[in-house]
């Protein structure tokens, strides 16, 4: 009879242990898993796309920057240090990219670190279409808007799959990128004009010509003189349209598209509106072709 009583209170006291951690779980705002699994945080939301569509559900990702700023001034706050602290991979672009959180990303350990700029240049690139950026804030010649390329965004994706020790799988294929190239065929004879210098590596994936812009690959605002040029450039260019972005201010891009009486269209270039799932990239890159299509009808 005692052996049964001990036996007993030996499994009341399990289940009232069990309970407990459970309980702290439910408490902590986590749901109760078998394992734990990585983080990945990234500091802009095109990053997260790519890395989502990498690991699927083998890990978390997360990103850093708010929808209504843009990378090149946001500074993190401590929420964000706290989640590059508890990560298990922190993705950026790079600090010619991320200037105002460069020095709080570079203290993250160096083994948890991922420069996407970092694999673009062990590749050799110098900017997509020959993109040579114009004097302002970048001292580097290679265009950073690198998840705008999909072979790019491919080597990023498996930089992360190789860190976590997963199959290096594509998150576009081939096929994929040639049906895009294809739909984008309308636009061969034609360009735009964008709000700031970002659509290099874009153009050259898909065959387009190179656009002209507004503002510098920084969003800083030229010169009298190169807005001058500008607008020389744009009288004697086959221009369809003007492109925005929703966290810059349109106010420039709308007064040149009212002068050339030209159609203005919003272009989601950080991906705020793509839910972050296992095809998002793909998901990603041909709204943005959408958009682009737009354009040139």
């Amino acid at each position: 009879m005692r052996h049964k009583t001990i036996q007993y209170n030996s499994y009341m006291a399990l289940l009232c242990l069990c309970t407990s951690f459970i309980s702290l779980q439910v408490l902590a705002g986590r749901e109760p898993t078998h394992e734990t699994k990585p983080l990945i945080v990234t500091s802009i939301k095109p990053l997260a796309i790519i890395a989502k569509s990498a690991v699927a559900d083998a890990a978390d990702v997360e990103y850093l920057l708010p929808g209504n700023q843009a990378p090149h001034d946001f500074s993190p706050p401590a929420s964000a240090l706290r989640k590059m602290a508890k990560a298990d991979v922190v993705l950026w672009v790079g600090p010619e990219f991320e200037t105002a959180s460069r020095k709080a990303i570079q203290r993250v350990p160096r083994a948890k670190r991922i420069a996407a700029m970092t694999l673009v240049e062990a590749h050799g690139d110098s900017g997509d279409a020959g993109t040579q950026w114009p004097q302002h804030n970048h001292s580097a010649t290679t265009d950073p808007h690198v998840w705008l390329s999909p072979d790019k965004a491919n080597d990023i994706a498996a930089q992360v799959q190789l860190r976590l020790g997963l199959p290096i799988t594509p998150i576009i294929s081939r096929e994929q990128i040639a049906e895009l190239t294809r739909e984008l065929a309308v636009a061969k004879d034609k360009t735009y004009l964008s709000h700031h210098d970002a659509y290099g590596h874009f153009a050259q994936a898909f065959g387009l010509a190179p656009g002209l812009s507004i503002r510098d690959a920084s969003g800083e605002f030229q010169g009298v003189k190169s807005q001058y040029q500008l607008r020389k450039d744009i009288a004697s260019a086959n221009i369809s349209c003007v492109f925005f972005e929703p966290q810059y201010q349109d106010k420039d891009a709308a007064v040149i598209a009212g002068e050339f009486d030209l159609p203005l269209i919003e272009l989601d270039l950080q991906g705020m509106s793509q839910p972050l799932q296992g095809n998002s990239y793909l998901e990603f890159i041909s709204k943005l072709a959408a958009q682009f299509k737009v354009c040139y009808q």
